[in-house]
This record gives structure tokens, C-alpha cells and sequence, in this order.
């Protein structure tokens, strides 16, 4: 049985990717929370529109998706690497 080691680098590694990918969230939800609520909280008959979509639904769903989408990519290029699932120490068996 294998023994974790808590020094290993991979460590370090996801736990800045899984910190870059809360953020990531948090960032999604106040995008589309802010869009939503922010300007589909006003009555109906004061609404704009964008391409046919009241204009909270258009910037908070499909503009928030394509720049998520968008910085996802980005973030997955820039800061995620490549890591090695398998033990450096195979031969000690």
C-alpha cells in the first residue's frame, strides 16, 4: 500500500487550480446574480432588448456564458498544467 506524501509538488498544483477554479465560479455567479437581478428586477414594460431577449437575460446567460467560456480557455492555457497521476517511485516495490 502506498503511503501519501503531503510534500509532493502535485499538491501544490491542484490546489492552485482548484483555487483558480472556485474563483472562477464566484466570478460566474456575480456576473449573472448582478445581470439578473440588476436589471430583471425592474418592471416588465421598462425592459430593452437585445437581439430579441430581454436585455438582463442576454448579458447575465449567453454574453456571461461566452466570457466564461473565453476565460476558461485562457486560464486552462495559461495557468494549468500537465501533471503525472503515476508514483516516480515504481521500481521500490
Amino acid at each position: 500500500m502506498n503511503k501519501i506524501d503531503q510534500n509532493d509538488p502535485r499538491f501544490k498544483i491542484a490546489n492552485r487550480e482548484a483555487l483558480i477554479g472556485v474563483g472562477l465560479v464566484i466570478f460566474n455567479f456575480l456576473w449573472w446574480f448582478g445581470f439578473a437581478y440588476g436589471m430583471g428586477s425592474s418592471p416588465v414594460e421598462e425592459y430593452s432588448y437585445v437581439f430579441g431577449m430581454p436585455a438582463w437575460f442576454f448579458y447575465s446567460c449567453v454574453l456571461g456564458f461566452l466570457i466564461m467560456a473565453v476565460i476558461v480557455i485562457v486560464m486552462v492555457k495559461t495557468y494549468f498544467v500537465e501533471v503525472d497521476f503515476e508514483d516516480e517511485q515504481e521500481g521500490s516495490e
